[in-house]
């Protein structure tokens, strides 16, 4: 594996994460290729592009108070295979919710994809409960 591309990759990931645990709408949606899709165990079908699940997003927050608290990323992977990478960890996340605070321990997979003047960018993500 080029370890080259395995810090790139790192990078990228670790870049999506940490918008997402601060709750950076703007920078963790932008981590995603418009074409991303997405596919979570708390939805019943596979989200089709990055503005589906925005919208998704967008809902939980009007409805229910959605709010990422933390997020802590551990058992990392990264597999290359050319311009593809498949990036595995296991997440710990806190959120927020009118109902009040839970932690969420889950599973997750991001597919990135290398791209000329992007750099890499997730092209799918899927994400599952530790049971």
């Amino acid at each position: 594996m080029d370890s080259n591309s395995e810090i790139a990759v790192k990078t990228a990931a670790a870049h999506l994460v940490a918008a997402f645990a601060r709750h950076d709408r703007e920078a963790y949606f932008a981590c995603f290729a418009p074409e991303a899709t997405f596919v979570f165990h708390n939805i019943s079908h596979r989200l089709e592009t990055r503005e589906e699940y925005l919208r998704e997003w967008q809902r939980w927050e009007m409805e229910d108070g959605f709010h990422v608290e933390s997020c802590l990323s551990t058992a990392q992977r990264v597999q290359c295979f050319g311009d593809i990478a498949v990036f595995t960890h296991s997440v710990s996340t806190e959120i927020g919710t009118k109902r009040g605070k839970v932690t969420l321990n889950e599973r997750e997979t991001i597919v990135f994809q290398s791209r000329p003047g992007q750099g890499w960018i997730a092209v799918h993500e899927h994400l599952s409960p530790v049971d």
